[in-house]
Order: C-alpha cells, then structure tokens, then sequence
C-alpha cells in the first residue's frame, strides 16, 4: 500500500541558480511544495547547499518529503579554488567568468540526473534555458521560475520587442517603455548592458526569454495584490500561464518565526533599536552582491549624517582597502558618540531588524528578495538599483506603487564593475531622500500608509484562501492531474 501511495505521489526536482537572489527564493518555493505533499528533491553544488541544508534537514525531520542532491561543481577545471561556487564569490569579472563557466559544465550530469530521478515535473531557474530541451525529452512539464518582479519581465519584454531606446540622442535621454498600463519613463544607461547594445550575452539572454515561451508556465516570487495589472499584462502581452506564490520566504518561514527571536536580548544592536522612537531608523542595506568604492561610501556616511536621522548602516568590510576601514571606523566612533547611527559589519539579521518597531523605512538596491522583505514589514523605501533587473523594479516602486524616493541612480553596472569613473550619488541627493522618506509631511505619510496597505495584503495572501495560497494548491492540483494522465505504458517505463 505504501509503495503505491509513493508511486502515486507527485515528484518534482527543483534546479536552482547559484546566486543569492535566485537560489534563496527557488529554495524556499521547494519547501512549500514540500510542506504541501509534494516528494521534492533540489539539484545543487556542496558550498551552496550548505547555504541552507539546515533548513531542509530542519523539514525533513518534521515529515516533510525534501531532501538534496548534490552534484560536484568543476572548480579544478575552471581555475578556482574550492569552495568558490556561488556568484557572490565573483569579486572580478575573471572569477566571475570562471564560475560561469563552471555552472554550463554542469548541464550534462543535471541531464543524466534527471534520467535517473525521473521526476514529473521540473522547475528550474530563467538561467538554465536549455533545461526546456530536457524535460521535453522526459515528456514532463518544465516550470520556468523568474526570481524578480511581473513588471521586470513585462518591461524587458516589451523594450526587447519595440526597441524605443534605439537611436536616441544620448545614453541619458529619455523614452517611454510601450504597451505598460502606466507611463513609464528610462534611459538606455538604466537598462542591463545586454539590452543597450549586442554583446556576448544578448543571445543568452534571448535563449532565457524564449525558453519561458516554451514551458509549461512560469512562478513568480509575487502576489496578486502587489502587481494584479502586471500579472494581467504578463498572461495577455505575453501569453504565459503564471502562477504567483510570494513572498516565498514569510510564508516557507513562518513556522519559525513563531518560535520567536532567537538571538536573545544581547544583541547590541538590537539594544541600540530598543532605545529608538516608532518609525524612526533608516536601515541601509545594499544586498550581497553590491561591492561600493570608497568615493561613494564617504558620500553615503556624510548623507546619513547630514539627514539627521537615526539609521542602521550594513557595511561590507574590504580587507584590501585600509583606507576605507580607517574612515568608516572613525564615523562608527563618532555615530556611537552621537548616538544617531549604527554599522553591523558584513552581515546583518535582515528580517529582525525590518521588522523592528523602531525601523520606519529602508535604503534598498531593488534586489526583489529585499524588497519583499521591506514589503512584508510595511517598510516605504529609498530606491538605489545598481545592476539587472534592479532599475526596472525601482520603477514599480516609485511610479506604480508609490512607495518609494529614489536616489538618483542612473547607471546600470554590472556588480564587479568599480572603476573610479563609477556615478556617484552625492550626499546632498542622500540626505534630501532620506528627509522626504523619514519626514513627518503628507507626502511621507501617504507612503507609509499605501506600504503598511501592502505589508497587510502580502500577510493574508500566504494564508489559507489568500490569492498565493489558492495559487499554489492549484499548480500542485494541475500537476498531479497531468501526472495521472500520463498513458499507462510511460509510467510503467517511469
């Protein structure tokens, strides 16, 4: 009898890509199929399943059917030094593409993997296009998984397709992005390098596009109440069935969360945010990925300073540059005295720390993890996008949701690029964002009440009868049916 209800039961293998903003919520949509009866099995190298094997572990021995499978990464092959496996390890663009490099060396034992799992279904991340190919040859449904926003697909669509920044006079003019429910405006220096001009990755990224024409569908890390127009535009413009599941990580975590804070009260930074008003930290976070020079980490402490504002700065320490340590630990000795800021260095406890009742709003590289995050805890934001996908989400924010006050950002680079010629954002334009955000006038008001609005809504709909909930019972219902309908010689070969 158990052998027949395992037959029966749905099995599918989960591809994640090795980078943060990628893998973290592919990871925690697997534990949700999990949680939900479904037999999961994710595919990835040793150093990024020990990013988060605890969590799996964690479910497994709760009876939920998850477990890993892990694959060698090639890093004797490709030059690198063990361990290095992950995007965020690429600090230059060589070792960058010695990662890159490594992950496409991979492609053939994830195919014999998938002959030997026999999965029904596959859901892999955008970046591994090829992977449609794959699933068409085990005659099962291949699940395109897009790990940002409904508006970036739709808005990198639409300019692929119309090309309304080509021949214009400069890489700073203006142009309107086509066919958006809302008037959109950017410049070809927001747009990721492989859009402005042909380069080595156009045709990647073109393979990435096409391939989620050819699956069964495509998750988003979304809700409906957040994008409804976008997920409407995405169904019709693009003709793909969607389906919205987010925010993956409150909802994969919530069980956690409910054991309370685990930290303690020790955490000094945690007594810092004690002694703080309501709504009146700024917590400045640019993500794993972003790497700043020293220009424009002088800029950003002056900024803060010069808003007169309390705030909570993550700081990435460089071992190879003294200089900025030196100056950085000087403004933490004058932020102590005043009691005004606070640095964590490297890593912070994100999630605590926005939901914290003294944080009152966020300074964000549009990452679309992060900005969930803020989203969850009804946190307005300052909008700083360095690279990707991250200038078209600043859109959504500021322009559609109105929750947000840009920087001024205007160059989308890649993350190892920090040339001295780098933009940078001057500490007037810092604090002047910082003032509308953190003030007490109508227009800062307005976004705190529309941003709490959407923290509410992202709470009901991981609840049972929420919009993500349905969604997500139905992709797993849909599924199993297809799987059922399978004729009876391929499962019995299966």
């Amino acid at each position: 009898m158990e052998s027949q209800q395992s037959h029966n039961q749905l099995h599918v293998t989960f591809l994640p890509h090795p980078s943060p903003g990628h893998m973290n919520p592919m990871i925690d949509t697997a534990r949700l199929f999990a949680k939900h009866g479904v037999n999961v099995t994710i595919i990835t190298t040793h150093a990024n399943a020990s990013t988060f094997q605890k969590s799996i572990d964690s479910d497994f021995n709760s009876g939920y059917p998850i477990k890993t499978h892990l694959i060698k990464f090639p890093s004797a092959q490709v030059g690198l030094p063990d361990g290095v496996e992950n995007m965020k390890d690429g600090t230059s663009f060589e070792i960058l593409g010695k990662i890159g490099l490594g992950i496409s060396m991979l492609q053939d034992p994830i195919e014999a993997l998938f002959q030997d799992l026999q999965p029904d279904c596959i859901v892999t991340d955008m970046m591994f296009p090829w992977t449609v190919e794959a699933a068409a040859r085990l005659g099962i449904p291949r699940i395109h998984y897009y790990s940002s926003s409904y508006f970036s697909n739709c808005a990198a669509h639409l300019i692929m397709k119309y090309r309304p920044h080509d021949n214009l006079v400069s890489d700073t003019h203006k142009f309107t992005i086509p066919g958006l429910p809302h008037t959109i405006e950017m410049t070809p220096l927001q747009l990721p390098f492989w859009i402005r001009t042909q380069s080595f990755a156009t045709a990647y990224f073109e393979a990435i596009y096409e391939s989620q024409k050819r699956s069964y569908g495509t998750l988003y890390n979304s809700f409906h109440e957040l994008e409804s127009d976008y997920e409407k535009l995405s169904n019709t413009t693009m003709g793909i069935k969607t389906w919205s599941v987010g925010p993956v990580s409150s909802w994969a975590n919530k069980d956690d969360e409910k054991k309370g804070n685990t930290l303690g009260k020790e955490a000094e930074w945690l007594n810092w945010l004690n002694t703080k008003q309501n709504e009146s930290v700024l917590y400045v976070s640019f993500g794993s990925l972003t790497r700043l020079d020293n220009a424009q980490i002088v800029e950003i402490a002056h900024g803060l300073e010069n808003s007169g504002h309390n705030f909570i700065w993550v700081v990435r320490k460089k071992e190879s540059d003294e200089s900025e340590n030196t100056f950085l630990q000087d403004f933490e000795e004058r932020m102590k005295e005043s009691k005004k800021g606070y640095i964590i260095w490297n890593w912070a406890p994100q999630l605590l720390i926005l939901d914290h009742p003294a944080t009152g709003g966020i300074v964000t590289h549009c990452g679309w993890n992060s900005t969930l995050e803020s989203l969850n805890s009804g946190l307005p934001m300052i909008t700083w996008p360095m690279f990707g996908d991250q200038f078209y989400n600043e859109k959504l924010l500021v322009d559609v949701l109105k929750i947000a006050v840009p920087v001024g950002a205007k160059e989308n680079k890649l993350w190892t690029s920090t040339s001295s010629e780098d933009v940078v954002v001057k500490r007037e334009e810092i604090a002047k964002a910082v003032e509308i955000l953190m003030g007490s006038d109508q227009e800062s008001k307005a976004m705190r009440v529309r941003a709490k609005k959407l923290g509410d809504a992202a709470k009901r709909t991981i609840e049972e009868g929420g919009d993500s909930y349905n969604n997500l019972i139905q992709l797993i219902d849909d599924l199993k049916s297809l799987k059922k309908s399978k004729p009876l010689d391929e499962k019995v070969i299966r």
